[in-house]
């Protein structure tokens, strides 16, 4: 049997710098364009870079892929998910109900206030269910269509849904990364939170005041006649209803009551689907267009459609044009192709035990508390980045770090806020993360257009690492010595 070798430093380097070379590379040549192809052979190479070296330290071939497989399966419940979006996104269009959430949110929503509104829409929604994903994949899309209809930006939306539906997801005790950081730091699930209430209200006023400052400076492009000419190609090619907005009740009742998310998001699908096949014939109409099937099968045909390969409208406006011709698993397919080069990279990485070097090298540069959450947080960031998963960012570093915070008398509280304001508030701001890839597809901003207005997700680990550094709300544990003297 052969002997495994710890790896050196330089056998952990070697993938990951190799990686980030190709990365930017692949930005300069393809630039917006990075993640249709470029950016998954690039992980894929560096993943093979990293198999030779793990080849080296003493594994063979097989061990190496049993550990992609094993990587990638545990991201399988995440594709389905996305999968089921994209057909949501694709009945909901069909059906009337994203068309009726843009046109009441076009009367609704003050351009002045519209990225504060959507922010805190969306933080509320999130906390209420405990997904951010369910929120971007509901709320988030219809946000993003009322902004278009506003002549306001995708990007900076994208970066207020993304903030307040990460605010709601880090904070809401339904978050499955809310009760995955306390299991793995070791404490329980409200006082986890309550100790995140320190670090996270601070950093959600902050990117709340930012939104609400660009909204009252930037001046709408949309005037009053394009806003009125979007209003009425909606009326007049969809039943605009409340009853087009059942659908999304129904998802949200499912997520509160704790339904498990791919059953949820892809029952919310189908029932678009019922409610397209009752409420929108014109719409089906305009949308298989000619055809001897008959009424019925028409119907049939165009929900069956919607769900695979998404809706499309053709109308005089070609701005409602692009914001209703979308959604369908097969839009989501690129994606699912990033995803797992991505985690396969991280796999290789984790398998051959490269993380858990860089980890521990990490570890020695260490000195005290606020060195120890200053290297939490860039840890679960780096890997974050190189094992493009936010749950390995959560459970490498809170396996590796607990006995150092126990060593130094911290509470266990500390460690799991701090894995939480980095590996879950950042994962959606990598490009080929699980997260990342699921916002840019999902809300159709790529990823490294919304990073720079994602207030909430950038502002929230540097208020971690300055609590840290200052000392600030950082619990310790009292020995029993200690106690007494008190007493």
């Amino acid at each position: 049997m052969t002997e495994h070798r710890m790896p050196s430093l330089l056998d952990a380097l070697i993938p990951v710098l190799f990686l980030i070379g190709l990365l930017v590379l692949s930005v300069y040549f393809y630039e917006d364009n990075s993640s249709l192809g470029a950016n998954q052979i690039a992980l894929l190479l560096s993943a093979g870079l990293a198999a030779l070296i793990g080849v080296k330290n003493g594994y063979n071939w097989k061990t190496i892929e049993q550990g992609i497989v094993k990587g990638i399966s545990s991201a399988l419940g995440a594709i389905l998910i996305l999968l089921a979006v994209g057909s949501l996104i694709g009945t909901w269009l069909l059906a009337g109900t994203v068309p009726t959430m843009i046109y009441y949110g076009l009367q609704i929503l003050e351009p002045s206030i519209f990225y504060f509104a959507a922010c805190l829409i969306c933080a509320l929604v999130s906390v209420s269910i405990g997904s951010s994903w369910t929120t971007a994949g509901t709320i988030g899309v219809a946000l993003i269509g009322v902004a278009n209809g506003l002549g306001l930006s995708p990007e900076i939306t994208a970066g207020a849904i993304i903030s307040g539906a990460y605010f709601g997801d880090k904070m809401s005790p339904l978050s499955d990364t809310t009760n995955l950081a306390p299991a793995v730091a070791g404490t329980d699930l409200f006082t986890h939170i309550r100790h995140m209430v320190w670090t996270t209200t601070p950093s959600f006023l902050i990117a709340l005041t930012l939104f609400l400052i660009i909204g009252l400076m930037q001046s709408s492009e949309g005037d009053v006649s394009t806003l009125e000419g979007t209003l009425s190609t909606i009326d007049q090619h969809f039943n605009v209803s409340v009853f087009t907005l059942i659908p999304l009740v129904l998802v949200f009742a499912m997520a509160i009551k704790k339904f498990p998310a791919f059953p949820t998001i892809m029952t919310g699908a189908l029932v678009g689907g019922v409610f397209a096949f009752v409420l929108q014939p014109e719409a089906i109409s305009q949308f298989i267009g000619e055809s001897d099937h008959g009424a019925f099968l028409n119907k049939v045909d165009a929900v069956w459609r919607a769900l695979f390969d998404g809706f499309s409208i053709t109308t005089d406006d070609e701005s409602v044009n692009d914001l209703l011709s979308r959604g369908g698993m097969s839009d989501m397919l690129n994606t699912v192709w990033l995803i797992l080069c991505a985690l396969t990279f991280g796999a290789v990485l984790e398998h051959t035990h490269m993380l858990e070097r860089l980890v521990l090298s990490a570890l020695k540069m260490v000195h005290g508390t606020g060195s120890l959450i200053v290297t939490v947080v860039l840890t679960c960031i780096g890997i974050n980045i190189v094992a493009a998963d936010q749950y390995i960012a959560i459970v490498l570093p809170g396996r590796m770090y607990k006995a150092e915070f126990q060593r130094r008398k911290l509470d266990s509280k500390n460690l799991s806020r701090t894995l939480e304001d980095s590996a879950t508030i950042t994962s959606p701001l990598i490009p080929w993360n699980t997260c990342g890839a699921y916002m840019a597809s999902t809300l159709g901003v790529a990823t490294i257009a919304y990073l720079p207005f994602a207030f909430f997700n950038l502002i929230n680990p540097l208020i971690s690492m300055l609590y840290g550094l200052y000392n600030f709300k950082i619990e310790r544990i009292e020995d029993d010595n200690e106690v007494s003297a008190k007493a």
